[in-house]
């Protein structure tokens, strides 16, 4: 009996060593494991711009891959631009003198009318100056008088040739120093002519040199301004003009009077209609010009700044082509999905160019007339690469 038991013990101690044997060596496959899938990120981020899928991803996604196709291009190039001002048609109001604004009810957006008052200064050299003209008016009335009766007394050579030349000298010098203090008034707003001694006023007349809207208002009341001080910035809205960017390689498309169609990205079906008056001459940072385009109607809802399309109808040329759903964007830039091998694709920056129903014309050294590239659901692939490097 004790012979049997025995026997099961050993049996039992073997049978335990065997089994925490066969757990060790199954437990050592799964600790190296994330080591393995450490490498392949490291690997995913080395190549950003690859991304692969198997035959049976492939058909799920309902991926389709082609070759571009050289064919004539004509369609409609769409620029993204602003509204603009030209300087001609921007005032900046200042004063000639100096004083304290005493009154004004200008704000910025606000329309006004030419001749209208915008508001109103008050210094005491505005008093002077209507003192000191009007002294010189009398002065030269005086003067005039005097060279009058002068010449009559000559002419009977009861006077000197001295004493008349005398007063006709005095009345010039009192004409030039009235006449000059007259255009300073004029330049203040006072009108010489109808200044008395009964009307001198202590406050003058700030008035709108156009019809427009005021874009800036940089007083306010009881601020004393300078000669210098820029007080109301004022636009003509007339003159206003769409200004567009274009890259370097489609400025060749673009002459002086061709017509544009814009639109504002919060209303596309408002459409208004302009012309190409200039194509700059330089280019940005980025290989873009700017160009000018006059509006054919002014519209109150175009505002100086606001962000604007532009659609321009472009001549018919030879040109590799790719559906429309080939082209994904990423970071502000335009991309394809070349297929480099069965299941592995990179992708390859392009130039884009003009769409027209659908097509969509590409450029660049990256792809060619033989490239494979993905036609159809591209973005699926661009979604598992930024995947990939998330998971990297």
């Amino acid at each position: 009996m004790k012979t049997s038991i025995l026997i099961s013990i050993l049996l039992w101690v073997c049978l335990s060593c065997n089994t925490a044997s066969r757990h060790e060596h199954a437990g050592e496959p799964v600790e190296k494991q994330p080591d393995t899938i450490a490498a392949a990120g490291a690997g995913s981020a080395a190549t950003m711009k690859l991304v692969s899928f198997d035959p049976q991803q492939i058909r799920n996604v309902g991926i389709e891959v082609g070759n571009p196709v050289l064919k004539n291009v004509s369609g409609t190039l769409t620029l993204q631009g602003k509204i603009d001002v030209p300087p001609q048609s921007t005032i900046s109001l200042s004063f000639p003198l100096g004083g304290y604004l005493k009154s004004t009810k200008m704000l910025p957006g606000m329309r006004v009318r030419k001749g209208q008052v915008l508001a109103e200064l008050e210094d005491m050299q505005f008093i002077q100056l209507q003192q000191d003209y009007l002294t010189a008016r009398a002065k030269f009335e005086l003067a005039e008088s005097e060279y009058a009766r002068q010449k009559d007394l000559n002419q009977s050579k009861a006077a000197s040739d001295k004493v008349f030349q005398q007063a006709k000298a005095e009345m010039e010098t009192q004409r030039i120093l009235m006449n000059a203090l007259a255009r300073k008034l004029e330049v203040i707003g006072i009108a010489p002519k109808k200044l008395t001694p009964d009307n001198i006023s202590k406050t003058v007349p700030i008035l709108s040199p156009i019809d427009g809207f005021v874009s800036k208002v940089n007083v306010n009341v009881g601020k004393y301004t300078a000669p210098t001080d820029m007080l109301f910035e004022l636009v003509d809205p007339k003159d206003i003009h769409l200004a567009l960017n274009v890259f370097e390689k489609d400025l060749n498309a673009l002459v002086v009077g061709q017509r544009v169609t814009a639109y504002a990205n919060a209303d596309p079906s408002k459409r208004f209609t302009a012309e190409i008056i200039l194509i700059g001459k330089s280019l940005t940072d980025d290989r873009m010009a700017e160009v000018h385009c006059h509006f054919d109607r002014y519209s109150a809802a175009l505002v100086p700044g606001m962000f604007m399309n532009g659609e321009v109808s472009v001549e018919t040329r030879r040109a590799l082509t790719v559906p429309e759903s080939a082209v994904v964007r990423w970071e502000n830039k335009s991309f394809v999905f070349v297929e480099r091998d069965s299941g592995n694709f990179e992708m390859v920056e392009i130039v884009p160019g003009t769409i027209s129903e659908g097509i969509q014309q590409i450029g660049g050294p990256g792809v060619g007339a033989g490239s494979r590239v993905v036609i159809r659901n591209a973005y699926s692939l661009l979604m598992k690469m930024k995947n990939t490097e998330g998971e990297g």
